[in-house]
């Protein structure tokens, strides 16, 4: 891995975000501040920036995270200060302990991380009598509710954008490999050139993956959103897109493979490989489509009425390749049923 990597994102966070974690931060530092005198009030402005999320939903579980752990390991330090005294070394202990504590309730990495710091936060930044921790906790839940109104008010974040991106993403290398190996049927390969195919073809699975997850960010960004009304439409599109073009994912890959492993020269003379690859660029044509309404993205390649109008029928075939023949077919009527909604 390379150093910048370890450092550095893929993509920017929205410059919103960005901004409402600095109001939110702001606003507790001055609100926590004046609602309790005395230390700086740091609790709540860590609380109130961890919160802010990229959704209401993870910002609600970030709020409760960081609440508990807070409690949790001002808890600790103050039982521990009363226990051991004001000890440099008891702040080693706390650590110790609070994980421990953390572990054994199976708390989630985040508040067992949580309660750690609090614990020490506690410990080396002023006394740890119980009206001082009282005011950390207090301090915390003020900063950590300002964190969430700021992100609820504030443009509350909608993830189908990047849903949608994922989604054409998949739809249009999905189209690409169907037209690959569409073009490959009738025509000659060597060994490289269907090594290449296949490894063209693998690449659907990790996209598919990606588009998945950034589905499921966008459906778990609409609970607890007041934008939700406007949007709920355009995610469950996203996701009956997404639901008819996973399983094309799995057969065009399974095509791809007894392509390769069936293989020889004679294919390309086939006239019912002929018809197959025929049908293949239709597939992919009716995927741009299914993308297109979805990604609202115009594609100039394709027309607006779907091209896989009935399945293909073939006779029985007589050739050596009634093998590979029955293999494409059945996946070919897969594909059919996906994309006409036949399923």
């Amino acid at each position: 891995m390379r150093f910048p990597a370890a450092i550095r994102s893929a993509r920017r966070a929205p410059l919103l975000q960005v901004l409402k974690s600095a109001a939110a931060t702001i606003a507790a530092w001055l609100i926590a501040g004046w609602l309790i005198p005395g230390p700086l009030p740091v609790f709540a402005a860590i609380a109130a920036l961890l919160v802010v999320q990229p959704s209401v939903n993870q910002s609600l579980s970030k709020a409760l995270e960081r609440s508990a752990g807070v409690i949790l390991g001002v808890v600790i330090a103050v039982l521990l200060s009363l226990l051991l005294g004001a000890q440099s070394w008891v702040v080693l202990a706390a650590v110790v302990v609070a994980m421990l504590v953390a572990w054994s309730l199976r708390a989630s990495t985040g508040t067992g991380n949580q309660v750690a710091i609090s614990a020490v936060l506690v410990l080396a930044l002023g006394s740890s009598n119980p009206d001082y921790a009282l005011d950390r906790i207090l301090e915390t839940l003020i900063g950590a509710a300002i964190g969430f109104v700021v992100n609820v008010a504030i443009v509350p974040p909608v993830l189908s954008a990047p849903a949608r991106r994922d989604i054409g993403m998949l739809g249009r290398e999905l189209a690409a490999s169907l037209d690959r190996l569409a073009d490959a049927l009738p025509t000659t390969r060597t060994g490289a050139q269907l090594q290449e195919l296949m490894l063209e073809a693998r690449l659907l699975r990790p996209m598919k993956d990606a588009a998945e997850a950034s589905l499921t960010a966008a459906t778990e960004s609409l609970s607890l959103n007041p934008r939700r009304g406007r949007h709920r439409d355009d995610v469950d599109e996203l996701q009956a897109v997404f639901e008819r073009l996973s399983p094309v994912v799995t057969q065009v890959i399974g095509m791809t493979r007894a392509y390769i492993d069936h293989y020889d020269g004679s294919l390309a003379t086939d006239p019912t490989v002929r018809a197959i690859a025929e049908q293949l660029h239709r597939a992919g044509h009716d995927v741009r489509l299914a993308v297109r309404e979805a990604a609202q993205e115009p594609d100039a390649r394709t027309a607006p009425i779907p091209a896989l109008t009935t399945p293909l029928v073939v006779r029985p075939p007589a050739s050596d390749h009634w093998i590979l023949v029955g293999s494409l077919m059945e996946d070919l009527r897969r594909i059919h049923g996906e994309l006409r909604d036949e399923t």
